[in-house]
């Protein structure tokens, strides 16, 4: 199995990418009531700030700053995930490996991490967060995405509602690989 190198310094801004096994499957906006409980049982016992979030169908992305001194998101994703799965009704095939380890097969086993640099860094990765909804063509305007925090962002005044809502040219590579 392939060792991944991660970066694990403490109480710093992280960009993560997570996806579902099915990559067809709607589940993550069909049961996004699971989902926020699923952070909140989380959140109550390692806190954390969530500086940007979508949920989309079948993946999601976030910008987190973890607590001084602390950098096990990998801890709460696996919290956040278990919990999710565990509240889902089983009826998904799972693979004699995902078996054999006691998992479900909702979720693919590993997520994407970067550590956020600097201010230019978390704007540009915010913004694709934000844009994502309308670059998979579910939206044609950033604000009609209900499960964004896109709309906390407009209520602080940080982002207008018409943000990248009629073709304007943003720089949204941020999250690409």
């Amino acid at each position: 199995m392939t060792n991944y190198r991660r970066d694990h310094t403490p109480g710093a801004t992280w960009f993560f990418t997570l996806n579902l096994a099915d990559r067809r499957s709607r589940l993550l906006t069909e049961r996004i009531d699971l989902l926020r409980a699923g952070f909140r049982y989380c959140m109550k016992r390692y806190p954390w700030r969530i500086d940007a979030i979508v949920i989309l169908p079948d993946h999601l992305h976030a910008l987190w700053t973890l607590p001084p001194g602390d950098a096990d998101y990998a801890l709460r994703w696996r919290l956040i995930k278990t919990w999710f799965s565990r509240n889902l009704p089983i009826d998904e095939g799972v693979t004699e490996s995902r078996s054999g380890k006691g998992e479900r097969g909702i979720w693919q086993r590993r997520f994407w991490e970067h550590r956020i640099r600097d201010e230019t860094d978390f704007e540009r990765h915010a913004d694709y967060i934000h844009h994502n909804p309308r670059k998979h063509g579910y939206v044609q305007r950033v604000a009609d995405w209900p499960w964004s925090s896109f709309h906390r962002y407009v209520k602080a005044g940080i982002l207008p509602m018409d943000w990248a809502g009629s073709g304007d040219e943003i720089d949204v590579r941020a999250g690409e690989r």
